[in-house]
C-alpha cells in the first residue's frame, strides 16, 4: 500500500511540473529580406512596438511586434489532439489559433483548427476582434481541451481566427500564440491558460520559468510549476511588479561605461518573450546610440568588426546590475550587424516605458511568479 500511494504521488508531482521545448528559427524579418520584400513592408506598414501596451482601442495589439520573434513551442488543441506551433507570449494573454472558417492567405499557410473534427468541442456566440498595426485578426470564441506538454487543461477558452491581416501571417513560421500575461489584458475577457493551470491545481507552484538558448537550433523551454535549479546556480534576483497586467517592473536607471545614459529618474520596463529586440523611448534610443558611438541616422546598423570594442550595456533593476554584453545586442543577418535596440513612440503620460525582450531573456534565466507577483532573474554562465 505505502508502496502504491508513493507511486501515485510520485506520478502526481511529474503531471505538476511540465516543460515545453522551443524551437528557435528563422525571424520574420529574415525570412522577408530573403524575399527581397522587407524595405517595401515596412515602407507599407510602418509600426510602433508601444502600440502593444497603450493601444488606440482596447483590444488593440499590434502583430508586428512579432517580426523579429523566432521562440516557437508546440501545443495541441481538441479530441483527438489537433497540434499547432505557438508563440509563448509574455506580453499578451489570450490564446489563439487559424480555424478552418479563416480563407485568408496566412490562415491556408498554416495549420487551422477544425471544430468538426473534435468531440470535445464546445462553440460560443462570443466574437474575437484584435487590432494589429497591419489589419486585424476577427474570429469566435469556444472551448476545447489544450494539452501543453503533460498538462491537459480542460475547457480551456481559446479565438479560433476566422480572419489575418494581409499576408503577414503568410511568411510566419508559428500558427498562433499563447498569451501568458495577467487575465487584466485579455481580449474579450478570455481567462488565459495559466490562469486555469492554476486554479485546476495542473503546476506544483503557481509560477512558470523560460529559457531561451543562444544555440540556434535548440535548448530553449517554458518550464511550468518549476524552477530548474542547473539554471541558478548564480543566484536569483526577485523584482516585485508594478502592475498586474503585462509583467511590468521598474528600473532604476541604464548605464554605459559606469554612467547613466538612460532612465536616470527610474523608469517602467516589461519583461515580454513576444518581443525579441529590446524596445526603449525614442529619446533613450538616441542617448543609447551616442554613447556606444553608432550615428543615429545609421539605423543601428555597425561594422560585424566593432563589436569586439562596444561596452555592455547595463539595465540596473531594484538595487542591482544586469549586464547585456555586445555578442548578446549586435545582431547578424546575412552578413550585416545591426543592433538590437528598437525605438519606439511611448505616449507622454505613460512617462518612459522599456520593453526587456529575448536579447535580454537570453542573458538570464527568468522566473515568472504568479503566486508572490514578481520576476526573478538569474545571470547564466
Amino acid at each position: 500500500m505505502k508502496l502504491l500511494l508513493l507511486l501515485g504521488l510520485v506520478a502526481l508531482s511529474q503531471c505538476l511540473v511540465s516543460r515545453v521545448p522551443l524551437r528557435r528559427a528563422k525571424t520574420l524579418r529574415q525570412s522577408l529580406q530573403e524575399h527581397g520584400l522587407l524595405e517595401d513592408y515596412l515602407k507599407k506598414h510602418p509600426y510602433n512596438l508601444a502600440d502593444k501596451y497603450f493601444p488606440k482601442q482596447q483590444s488593440a495589439e499590434p502583430m508586428t511586434n512579432f517580426l523579429d520573434n523566432s521562440y516557437f513551442g508546440t501545443i495541441s488543441i481538441g479530441t483527438p489532439p489537433q497540434e499547432f506551433t505557438v508563440i509563448f507570449d509574455t506580453g499578451s494573454s489570450n490564446l489563439w489559433v487559424p480555424s478552418v472558417y479563416c480563407s485568408s492567405p496566412g490562415c491556408r499557410d498554416h495549420r487551422r483548427f477544425n471544430p468538426a473534427e473534435s468531440s470535445t468541442f464546445v462553440g460560443t456566440n462570443e466574437s474575437l476582434y484584435i487590432a494589429y498595426g497591419t489589419g486585424s485578426m476577427t474570429g469566435v470564441l469556444g472551448y476545447d481541451n489544450v494539452k501543453v506538454a503533460d498538462i491537459k487543461v480542460i475547457d480551456q477558452i481559446f479565438g479560433l481566427a476566422e480572419t489575418e491581416p494581409g499576408n503577414f501571417f503568410y511568411y510566419c513560421l508559428f500558427d498562433g500564440i499563447l498569451g501568458l500575461a495577467f487575465p487584466s489584458i485579455a481580449s474579450s475577457g478570455a481567462t488565459p491558460v495559466f490562469d486555469n493551470m492554476m486554479s485546476e491545481g495542473l503546476v506544483a507552484k503557481d509560477l512558470f520559468s523560460v529559457y531561451l538558448s543562444k544555440d540556434e537550433q535548440k535548448g530553449s523551454f517554458v518550464l511550468f510549476g518549476a524552477v530548474d535549479n542547473a539554471y541558478t546556480t548564480n543566484g536569483i534576483h526577485w523584482i516585485p511588479l508594478s502592475a498586474e497586467t503585462y509583467w511590468q517592473i521598474t528600473m532604476d536607471s541604464v548605464s554605459i561605461g559606469g554612467e547613466p545614459v538612460a532612465c536616470s529618474n527610474g523608469c517602467q520596463a516589461i519583461v515580454d518573450t513576444g518581443t525579441s529586440l529590446l524596445a526603449v523611448p525614442n529619446g533613450a534610443l538616441n542617448a543609447i546610440l551616442g554613447a556606444l558611438g553608432v550615428s543615429v541616422g545609421s539605423n543601428g546598423q555597425i561594422s560585424c568588426s566593432a563589436i569586439s570594442s562596444l561596452p555592455d550595456v547595463v539595465f540596473n533593476i531594484h538595487g542591482n546590475a544586469f549586464a547585456v554584453p555586445p555578442r548578446a545586442y549586435v545582431i547578424e543577418m546575412a552578413g550585416s550587424c545591426m543592433l538590437g535596440f528598437q525605438g519606439m513612440n511611448v505616449p507622454t503620460e505613460a512617462g518612459e516605458l522599456w520593453i526587456l525582450g529575448d536579447v535580454f531573456i537570453r542573458e538570464y534565466y527568468v522566473i515568472f511568479d504568479r503566486a508572490n507577483n514578481m520576476v526573478g532573474l538569474s545571470r547564466l554562465s
